[in-house]
């Protein structure tokens, strides 16, 4: 009998409990941009949003990287609107790991505008 080609081991083996991030510590993420980028007498201007809703999001991007959790991709959505007395409903859908992906939302909100952050941390396996 001959013997065939010794095989990799392919077990996938999940990240420790302190290797992986927590919603808590993504939400305190979200509000230290919200502080360094927002403030209490912000008002809505178009032509600022967008640059504004990108900062934010590169922002929140960078500083969950330098969480330095390896084999994690973080994928943030930033919504910025003005206060004109409407509701505003939002979800997703998506695949989801529960041992190993996490998620986190914020609010920011004054009497001229309002920004939700989400981040979604997902495990590369």
């Amino acid at each position: 009998m001959k013997n065939g080609p010794c095989k990799e081991d392919t077990s996938i083996v999940p990240p420790s409990y302190n290797k992986k991030p927590t919603s808590s510590k993504m939400r305190e993420v979200i509000n230290e941009i919200y502080d360094e980028l927002l403030n209490k007498e912000m008002s809505y201007a178009v032509e600022e949003a967008s640059d504004l809703t990108k900062k934010i999001s590169e922002k929140v991007k960078e500083k969950l990287k330098g969480l330095e959790l390896p084999q994690y991709k973080y994928v943030v959505q930033v919504i910025l609107g003005e206060k004109r007395c409407q509701g505003v409903h939002m979800g997703c859908r998506l695949l989801w790991d529960e041992g190993t992906d996490c998620q986190a939302s914020a609010v920011f909100s004054n009497d001229m505008i309002f920004c939700v952050t989400t981040t979604f941390g997902i495990y590369q396996y």
